[in-house]
């Protein structure tokens, strides 16, 4: 099985298995470039001469990509593509040797395509799969022996695309992409009287996207000081922050959590309650994850510092009942944190 059949195969397979996921919904642009690889065509005869070995060999080429398109905010994707295609002409090879050749083969078209966004592994770079299709058109000029011609024509070709895009925290919306691309076509072509197999690319390339209308990172506040829940004496409430997408405690969330051990041992409690939050710029999946982790960190400093493990009661909320009510995908200081509650 080649490569091509593998990446095709992953991609129809895992489009529809995948789990769904909430991803911000609207419009995107994106641009990428990169290099060309193509493997050798095979030449496959000259009228009614067949051919068995012979070949024709490229240089390592460019390739450029546009795209608009529409993502439906549950990690499914549709776009437009037009792309760019340039690989130089190297030689022809034969059992009985080499022949040089100059001149390029250039491809140009527009493709279709559908993704995938794989948005519940991590907030800080989401996978992505995709397959397309579209038309090609396939422009050569070839010189050998002194001889130069020219010819285009086009066809239907088809992709698989397999790729990873990195959010870029600082402006909301872009993202930094990198992606592998298979592109062949589908038919022999016939150039200048000699037939020519499929075209088969290779390319890797890096580029740009964004999505318009994503919600603005509001600016860092300094973390809120504890809120008292109760009237007591002694704080039966406490409240730890954390940083965007972490679980780790700062120094200031340790002196909270040893303000809620210490205090726990001058009141009467059954059990203190230690439950964790996110705010809604992740998946519901992922955060009820980070909101598991966070309540684990607070919950194992409280047994540092003395409580007994037996009189905890860990749970996650994720996004669920915030501090302050946000829109999808709005990272709120406020909403990411633990409480301590004691009983």
């Amino acid at each position: 099985m080649n490569i091509r059949t593998i990446l095709m195969a992953t991609s129809l397979l895992a489009l529809p298995l995948a789990a769904r996921a909430q991803t911000a919904q609207g419009m995107y642009i994106g641009l990428g470039a990169g290099v060309n690889i193509m493997p050798d065509e095979h030449i496959m005869g000259s009228g009614n001469t067949s051919f068995s070995n012979l070949n024709a060999q490229t240089n390592v080429g460019g390739i450029g990509v546009g795209s608009i398109g529409w993502a439906y905010g549950n990690g499914f994707r549709t776009e437009l593509e037009l792309d760019y295609m340039y690989n130089g002409m190297n030689k022809v090879t034969s059992p009985g040797g080499a022949v040089s050749l100059s001149g390029s083969e250039q491809k140009f078209g527009p493709m279709v395509n559908v993704l995938y966004d794989f948005t519940t592994i991590s907030s800080s770079f989401v996978p992505y799969l995709g397959v397309g299709g579209g038309y090609q058109w396939i422009s050569e000029n070839i010189t050998a022996g002194g001889t130069s011609g020219n010819q285009i024509g086009g066809q239907f070709a088809y992709q698989g695309i397999a790729g990873v895009a990195i959010p870029v925290a600082s402006v909301p919306g872009l993202s930094v992409t990198g992606e592998y691309r298979f592109m062949g076509t589908t038919n022999e072509r016939n150039y200048s009287g000699v037939r020519m197999g499929p075209d088969y690319n290779n390319s890797i390339l890096v580029g740009l996207r964004y999505a318009f209308g994503s919600a603005p990172a509001p600016m860092r506040a300094a973390a809120p000081m504890p809120m008292a829940a109760a009237p007591s004496p002694v704080s039966r409430s406490y409240i730890v922050f954390f940083d965007w997408d972490k679980a780790d405690l700062t120094d200031r969330a340790r002196q909270i959590v040893s303000e809620a051990a210490a205090n726990s041992t001058k009141v009467q409690y059954t059990k203190l309650e230690v439950n964790g939050y996110t705010d809604a710029s992740g998946t519901p999946a992922y955060n009820h994850g980070l909101s598991l982790r966070r309540a684990d960190a607070v919950a194992a400093e409280l047994v540092k510092d003395g409580v007994p493990k037996s009189a905890i009661a860990i749970e996650g909320y994720g996004e669920t009942h915030p501090l302050v009510p946000t829109g999808a995908g709005v990272r709120e200081p406020q909403n990411r944190r633990v409480e301590i509650i004691i009983k």
